[in-house]
C-alpha cells in the first residue's frame, strides 16, 4: 500500500511508540488500548513495506526504516502545529488553543493558574500535560507544547525562560520523627538519615544534589521514586525523610501528616520559570497566558 494512505493518527501513534520504546506506555499516553496501538503500527508498517520496530529480548528497538520515517513524522507534526498556531493567530483569543506542559512538581499549583486565566478567556481550548522534567523538555523540543512551567530551564535547548515566583525546597519527615520540633538542626546530622529520593533527571533530584554538594556531605538513599505522592506516603509511614518542593506538601502540613525539619541552610530557594522555544512564534493564547503567569504567578503561589 502506498504511503499517501498513511493517516495522521498512525503517525502520532508511531511517534508515541518510538518515544516510549513501548506499545503499552504509548497506549497509556494516548489513552488507547495496547492492541489498538499495535494495530495502528502494523497498518503503518504495511504502508511502509518495512518493519519499523524489532524486539530483542524484552526490549523494543526502532529499525533503520523506523528512524527514517520518524524523522519525516516529526517534520509533518511540526508543520501541522505551525499551521494550527497561524490559524489561532488569525482567530485571536476568542477561539485559540493553548498547549501547556508542566513538570510533576508544578502540577500542585498550575491548575489554579489555568483556572484563573480561563475565567478571563472561557472560549479558549486548553490542554495541560503533566510529566517529569526530561519529558517536558522533549515536548518543548518537539514543539508539542507552547509553554512549559518548570523549576529549572533546559540547558541544551535554546529557550526563553522567565522566572515568576520563588520555589523553596525543604526536608520533610513524619511528625513523630526524632528530629521533628528540633531547632537549627546541623546538616551533618542528616547523614545518618535514610533519604527517599526522586528519579535522576527530575528537577527535585537536581536541586537536592546541588544542596548536598554545596554542604559537603553524603546522604544514604533508601528508595528512588518517580512520584512526589509516593514519596510523601513513604515519609508519613516513617520509612525515611525526603527533600521536596515546599509547594507539594501544603495539604499534608495543614493536616499535620508531615513536618518540615528546621535544618540550617534550608530552605533552598530556586525559582519557577515559564519557558518556550526561543525560535517559537507564540500564538495569542500562549502570549496572553505567559503575561498572566508573569503578572499573577507569585500571588497565586503565595495564596496556596
Amino acid at each position: 500500500m502506498p504511503m499517501h494512505h498513511v493517516t495522521l493518527r498512525q503517525l502520532k501513534v508511531f511517534d508515541a511508540a518510538a518515544r516510549n520504546q513501548s506499545f503499552s506506555r504509548a497506549a497509556a499516553e494516548l489513552h488507547l488500548t495496547q492492541p489498538g496501538v499495535s494495530m495502528q503500527v502494523k497498518e503503518l508498517e504495511g504502508h511502509a513495506g518495512l518493519p519499523l520496530f524489532e524486539r530483542i529480548g524484552r526490549k523494543m528497538h526502532i529499525t533503520e526504516a523506523g528512524r527514517e520515517l520518524l524523522r519525516h513524522t516529526h517534520e509533518i507534526l511540526r508543520a501541522l502545529k505551525d499551521a494550527e498556531d497561524t490559524l489561532d493567530a488569525l482567530k485571536g483569543l476568542r477561539g485559540g488553543h493553548l498547549n501547556l506542559g508542566v513538570t510533576s512538581t508544578a502540577k500542585y499549583f498550575s491548575p489554579q493558574l489555568f483556572a484563573r486565566f480561563r475565567q478571563q478567556h472561557p472560549t479558549l481550548d486548553f490542554r495541560l500535560a503533566v510529566s517529569n522534567r526530561e519529558f517536558v523538555i522533549e515536548q518543548l523540543a518537539g514543539n508539542e507544547v507552547d509553554l512549559a512551567i518548570m523549576g529549572r530551564p533546559p540547558e541544551a535547548l535554546a529557550t526563553v525562560a522567565e522566572p515568576f515566583a520563588p520555589h523553596p525546597f525543604v526536608i520533610i519527615a513524619a511528625p513523630d520523627h526524632p528530629l521533628a520540633g528540633r531547632r537549627r538542626i546541623a546538616v551533618a546530622r542528616l547523614a545518618a538519615e535514610t533519604f527517599l529520593v526522586r528519579e535522576p533527571g527530575s528537577g527535585t533530584r537536581s536541586a537536592m544534589q546541588n544542596f548536598i554538594e554545596d554542604q559537603g556531605f553524603a546522604i544514604r538513599a533508601g528508595m528512588e521514586m518517580t512520584s512526589n505522592e509516593t514519596i510523601k506516603q513513604a515519609v508519613m509511614a516513617g520509612i525515611g525523610v525526603s527533600f521536596l518542593s515546599r509547594h507539594t506538601i501544603g495539604l499534608e502540613l495543614e493536616s499535620k501528616k508531615l513536618v518540615v525539619l528546621d535544618v540550617r541552610g534550608l530552605p533552598v530557594m530556586r525559582h519557577w520559570f515559564v519557558v518556550h522555544l526561543a525560535a517559537k512564534r507564540l500564538p495569542p493564547a500562549a502570549l496572553a497566558f505567559k503575561a498572566f503567569v508573569l503578572r499573577h504567578g507569585r500571588e497565586v503561589l503565595r495564596e496556596l
